[in-house]
């Protein structure tokens, strides 16, 4: 616009400003006069200042999961972030140095999403922190997140929690396993089990043929994967393992990686105007795999899924024209050969496929914390996050469990049992569920 003259006021180029780069580059290239920027300053609201102080590793960074903004309005609730719950909780949530005689010496085991939320802002309030993860980098479950296409910016989250714990001198102990006897021998007052979750059973006979994997096996153990898939849920993992398989090509991507002429040449964008609309017909390219992704329960597939993103992951597996979608299913058996025999509305039927890919949910990985039971230590151990709560991975719960529980351990009323603190329901929620009983 600014090139064709159409225009004698100043211009604002908005959407997905979510780092300073971006937006210098903008400006530097005389594409606009301003930039505008909305869920960025949710996720970061010192992003600015951070900016022009030099130090943008320590911005939070927006990563356009939609989950608890925009998905909240939609469902009257207040909108907040997934990586920043403090956002319109400030007065609630925000750390303070607390006096020395209160500051504790904390252990955290597991470095997912959740550990280092609670490890940041526990460090804020004063606490000494020591963060344990026997893996050799931080991220846990956003380690896989990151190599879904389209999920690239996780990586930007695991930047700025390197960055706090770094800042905030938290002890970051990685490739260290922590057993409960190492937990009896220690100093430490009280532990923060974050050790997240483990891929649940589906209990399906045969599923110990070896064309069985689970989506750990794929997302993070590299599994070779064959041509014919069958996935086993249909809830958020499937369709991150769906896509994974169908545009990964086994190329891991960072934000820089990608390519804007790609996402236009996918989605039939005309960046030059030239066709009605700006739109031209998208560029189809064949997968090479075949998935037939299936759910027990009856109804559409990925209807769980974020109520503003959920159409783009199932418009994204449509167009591949690779997916077959099966509702209403029960799984009878995988016989020697690795095929999955079902039964549906339509009757019997065997799904020849060279791999099965379980994503049929979670189960929480809280040993330490049953070991616990009956000891000395039963009432210093504290699971958070995905140990202490499975279902879908949920990374929006699991961060904010994490920073709230930070706020309150030092307090003498916040014991095992009863340390989960959660946002209060908001006045439009209350609205909300007082029109639907008149509609």
């Amino acid at each position: 616009l600014k090139e064709s003259g159409l225009v004698g006021i100043p211009l604002v180029a908005t959407n997905r400003i979510n780092t300073p780069d971006v937006a210098e580059r903008i400006l530097a290239e005389g594409s606009s006069d301003l930039v505008s920027m909305a869920r960025p300053l949710m996720a970061d609201p010192e992003f600015v200042s951070k900016a022009l102080e030099g130090r943008p590793d320590e911005i939070n960074t927006c990563i356009a999961c939609n989950q608890a903004c925009l998905d909240h309005v939609f469902l009257y609730k207040r909108a907040s972030c997934l990586v920043n719950p403090r956002a319109g909780y400030e007065k609630d949530l925000t750390p303070y140095k607390l006096p020395t005689e209160k500051r504790l010496k904390l252990g955290v085991v597991g470095a997912g999403p959740s550990g280092c939320a609670f490890a940041v802002t526990a460090a804020q309030m004063g606490h000494e922190v020591t963060l344990f993860d026997q893996d050799s980098s931080i991220g846990g479950q956003f380690n896989m997140a990151k190599r879904i296409p389209g999920k690239e910016e996780f990586h930007e989250t695991l930047r700025y929690f390197r960055t706090m714990l770094e800042k905030e001198d938290v002890d970051v102990r990685l490739e260290t396993a922590v057993s409960f006897a190492d937990m009896q021998h220690s100093p430490i007052d009280k532990w923060i089990i974050a050790t997240g979750v483990s891929p649940r059973d589906p209990k399906i006979p045969g599923a110990d043929h070896p064309n069985v994997l689970s989506y750990i096996d794929v997302l993070r153990g590299n599994a070779q994967v064959g041509r014919k898939v069958a996935i086993i849920g249909a809830g958020g993992i499937g369709f991150d393992v769906a896509e994974f398989l169908l545009h990964n090509n086994a190329v891991d991507k960072a934000v820089d990686d990608v390519r804007q002429e790609d996402f236009w040449a996918t989605w039939g964008i005309d960046p030059s105007n030239k066709y009605s609309g700006g739109l031209v017909n998208p560029l189809h390219i064949p997968a090479d795999r075949e998935i037939v992704m299936m759910q027990r329960k009856k109804g559409k597939l990925g209807a769980g899924l974020g109520k503003t993103t959920g159409w783009i992951h199932r418009a994204t597996l449509a167009k591949s024209k690779a997916v077959e979608m099966v509702d209403g299913v029960q799984y009878d058996r995988i016989d020697d050969h690795g095929n999955l025999h079902i039964t549906t509305q339509d009757g019997k039927r065997v799904v020849e496929v060279d791999n099965i890919v379980l994503c049929a949910g979670q189960v929480v990985r809280n040993d330490l914390e049953i070991n616990g039971v009956g000891t000395p230590l039963e009432d210093k151990i504290f699971t958070i996050g995905g140990a202490f709560e499975a279902g879908e991975l949920d990374a929006k719960r699991a961060i904010d469990m994490g920073t709230r529980l930070a706020l309150k351990i030092h307090e003498a009323s916040t014991v095992p049992g009863n340390h989960k603190f959660e946002a209060p329901i908001g006045d439009e929620e209350r609205l909300a569920r007082l029109m639907r009983r008149f509609l």
